[in-house]
């Protein structure tokens, strides 16, 4: 039988930052709904639920249909959401609006797009927002399991790179490998290198995810920065890291290596092939960096697990 969202679960966390106009609607859809992926609102645009089953389209008494009759955003919504995830002050957040998304309490996660404000060639903060996109988070137990024995073996954890497309799984699965590592056995001391705020997801420095007893966040800090950082601070066994990036990131990874520190990591690629197209991948791959990779489909099913031989 398909599951449905839970009462008082991770939909109804995340319904607490929609406006209460479009509110009221969804609270009905997720009690009869599966669970939910995301909330994505846009002004001018009906409102979409993504569910593990695909999109629903929730009508103004929170029946699904088409996109027609949906319920529909207005740029007064937008406003409205942005000013309850930010608490009312935009101007505390603009670090976090910046970078285009805010962590909120229990690991959820809202992107938001509108007009960019430069300043010294950067992205300074946005303004005039017209997307919004509330991510539903929630651990699943058990997602490791099939390749936990491969990542650690004989006691020890062989550096792994985890890839797939956008939506894959790629997140969950690692910290689920994270917590696994920590808690033990053989409980090993786990950092994580949280550039997104993704993998632990961490609000006001706690992590909102259970990353096991023995793990470390260091968060909000590029990869290239953070992973001396912390094999020299926290003297970890293992750290994880997510979204693999250019040069900078495939140097600091191969640096850690060298001090004898197992490296778990997330790049986006579709396929094998894929991931050598990148050259800072290759490049990591024949530094030693990695010798297992493990493959996630569309589908989150694991297509791939194995040593690591790049073209």
């Amino acid at each position: 039988m398909l599951a449905v969202a839970q009462a008082g679960g991770p939909e109804a966390d995340v319904l607490s930052f929609v406006p209460p106009r479009i509110r009221v609607p969804l609270q009905t859809m997720a009690a009869v709904s599966p669970p939910w992926l995301e909330v994505r609102l846009a002004a001018g645009r009906p409102v979409c639920v993504r569910t593990v089953s695909g999109d629903l389209w929730p009508d103004a008494s929170g029946r699904a249909g088409d996109p027609g009759a949906a319920v529909h955003c207005d740029r007064e919504d937008i406003e409205r959401c942005v000013q309850i995830v930010t608490r009312a002050s935009v101007y505390a957040w603009e670090e976090e609006l910046a970078r285009g998304f805010c962590t909120l309490p229990g690991g959820h996660r809202v992107g938001l797009v509108g007009r960019v404000r430069w300043q010294d060639r950067t992205v300074a903060g946005q303004k005039e927002f017209g997307s919004i996109n509330l991510r539903v988070a929630r651990p699943v137990p058990g997602c490791a399991d099939a390749v936990l024995s491969h990542v650690l073996h004989g006691g020890s954890v062989c550096s792994t790179i985890v890839f797939g497309p956008p939506g894959s799984g790629k997140t969950t699965l690692i910290r689920e490998l994270a917590r696994h590592l920590s808690l033990g056995p053989p409980g090993l001391r786990v950092a994580v290198a949280d550039e997104r705020s993704e993998i632990g997801a961490c609000v006001a420095g706690m992590p909102q995810f259970d990353l096991g007893p023995r793990t470390d966040v260091l968060d909000g800090c590029p990869k290239h920065v953070a992973l001396p950082m912390l094999v020299r601070s926290m003297a970890p066994d293992v750290v994880f890291c997510d979204e693999l990036g250019g040069a900078e990131d495939a140097a600091a990874l191969a640096e850690t290596a060298r001090c004898g520190v197992a490296v778990v990591a997330t790049a986006h690629a579709r396929s094998m092939s894929e991931l050598w197209t990148r050259p800072s991948l290759r490049d990591a791959v024949r530094s030693g960096s990695f010798g297992l990779g493990i493959g996630l489909g569309t589908d989150r099913r694991i297509g791939f697990v194995g040593a690591l031989r790049p073209l």
